[in-house]
């Protein structure tokens, strides 16, 4: 999402570095899902990966780099998705449309619920040291701006008076890392929040 068109004095990666790259994103994405970001080293993906250690440098500074990579395609996914599902509920009625965005905004499902805690867990490192804290912050800016894209363009009369709707962004945001690590063990109880949040998210909206 942060990527920018090569310029003229900017070659574009050759397949092959392209593939290598691809190779150990995919690598690094299955090892800090299985075992967590801070017990998965350089050296692991490069194995699970089948590249030295020099091929993993010339495509990424550190592992941070790399894990902010990958929550960037994350986050186009979502992103997608979300464009997908508001553009199909167009034609319902602003009470209805609020409460399907809010719901989709908040839910986190089984296939990115690893994801989300991996999220949470960089973020829990990340503020213990002020570079990781800002480049988390700018990811944070990067996906609030998405968001609050989306609902100015497809939602526009779901921000209330008074309210930017990168403001509403924001809090839908912070809403939805809050409910993951109050719902993580699934189950009634977390079904019943989800609900709630929605309710009272989309009733502010709507």
């Amino acid at each position: 999402m942060n990527s920018s068109p090569a310029g003229p004095s900017t070659p574009r990666p050759t397949r092959r570095r392209v593939h290598t790259r691809a190779r150990l994103l995919s690598a690094a994405g299955e090892l800090f899902l299985s075992v967590g970001y801070a017990r998965t080293s350089i050296e692991d993906i490069c194995t699970a990966a089948g590249y030295t250690r020099g091929a993993f440098y010339s495509n990424f500074a550190t592992k941070e780099d790399l894990l902010l990579a990958l929550f960037d395609e994350q986050a186009a996914k979502r992103m997608s998705e979300l464009e997908h599902l508001t553009a199909a509920a167009e034609a319902l009625g602003p009470e209805e449309r609020a409460r399907r965005l809010v719901e989709a905004l908040l839910r986190v499902e089984a296939a990115e619920a690893g994801w989300m805690l991996l999220f949470l867990e960089f973020r829990l490192l990340a503020a213990r040291t002020s570079e990781l804290a800002d480049r988390v912050a700018a990811h944070d800016r990067t996906v609030t701006a998405a968001v609050a894209t989306l609902l100015h363009r497809v939602l526009p009369e779901l921000v209330p008076p008074g309210v930017s709707a990168e403001q509403a962004a924001q809090v839908v945001l912070a809403a939805r890392e809050g409910l993951l690590a109050r719902t993580t063990a699934g189950g009634p109880a977390a079904e019943e929040l989800l609900n709630a949040a929605t309710a009272v998210l989309a009733g502010l909206l709507g």
